[in-house]
């Protein structure tokens, strides 16, 4: 069975706070090993493969906790200026 529905989906303003702190969390763990925090975080979000991050300071089990669909939702926004 095809289900050809679109796809809604939404979050709540308080994960948005969240994440935001984790994602800072990840990205702060990253630099301070000397990685480049964006490439290893899009590499994880393009992939799924959290060895594209750190185990440092406990931060890839803290981007797990972020669903990689609601990242990207998050970004995409961000981008565009749209703010919830």
């Amino acid at each position: 069975m095809v289900n050809d529905e679109t796809m809604n989906f939404k979050f709540e303003k308080e994960n948005n706070i969240k994440a935001k702190n984790l994602l800072k969390e990840v990205y702060e763990a990253l630099a301070e090993k000397g990685y480049n925090p964006v490439n290893q975080i899009v590499g994880y979000i393009l992939s799924g493969d959290p060895t594209y991050i750190t185990s440092y300071k406990n931060a890839r089990n803290l981007i797990r906790v972020i669903e990689r669909d609601e990242l990207l939702e998050r970004m995409v926004k961000n981008y565009i200026g749209i703010e919830e």
